[in-house]
């Protein structure tokens, strides 16, 4: 493996920190933010790194974008290596099973031990930058426990008019408020007794790409 120059261990180290901190490595718009760079710049940092064996990218399915990965991960993901392949879903219709085949974009491999006791579990692309101040921007992927119901505060996926959007998950009275994580959006408030809104289950992590 070729020495690091300096900026190159800064930038590696700050991935290490933010994937322990938020459950997912930085975009290149936050690396560029950290250290003044261009994108371009952050981006060809990033592939230094990779060419260096620091980094890998991980292509699961040719529908699936590649995920970046630390070579030598913080000690939170290095209990096995063992990995099982969960579901990765498209748009998803309402009165449709989950894992209908009509929903179903590929697979991702998910280390087996982190998915033991998660129950049923599925991934789902994000769109859009609804989510962005918590950490969750466009293309990542969102790894989704399957269930009915939340508790205030948790991050969702919900089918809202027969689309699927990750939303935080709050209530107003008798109303369901879901709450994007962005300055200038406004959230979805669901009257009782709406029957075109149901959750699909609790946002547990998130894989990214580059």
């Amino acid at each position: 493996m070729r020495e690091l120059t300096a900026r190159q261990r800064e930038v590696l180290g700050f991935i290490r920190t933010f994937t322990e901190r938020h459950g997912a490595p930085p975009t290149v718009r936050e690396i560029g933010e950290r250290f003044h760079f261009t994108a371009r710049a952050a981006f060809d940092h990033l592939r230094a790194l990779e060419r260096k064996g620091m980094l890998q990218r991980r292509t699961t399915d040719k529908r699936v974008s590649r995920t970046l990965v630390l070579a030598q991960r913080p000690a939170a993901a290095r209990r096995g290596g063992a990995t099982r392949d969960i579901p990765v879903l498209g748009r998803i219709a309402a009165g449709m099973p989950i894992y209908a085949d009509e929903n179903l974009e590929g697979t991702v491999p998910v280390n087996a031990d982190w998915l033991e006791r998660k129950g049923e579990v599925f991934a789902l692309r994000v769109r859009g930058e609804s989510m962005i101040e918590a950490h969750i921007v466009d293309g990542d992927l969102v790894l989704v426990r399957q269930q009915a119901s939340a508790q205030p505060g948790d991050i969702v996926a919900a089918l809202v008019d027969d689309e699927a959007t990750v939303k935080r998950f709050a209530r107003d009275g008798e109303r369901v408020v879901l709450r994007p994580e962005h300055p200038t959006m406004k959230p979805i408030v669901i009257e009782p007794g709406r029957a075109d809104v149901r959750i699909l289950g609790k946002v547990l992590g998130v894989m990214r790409g580059f």
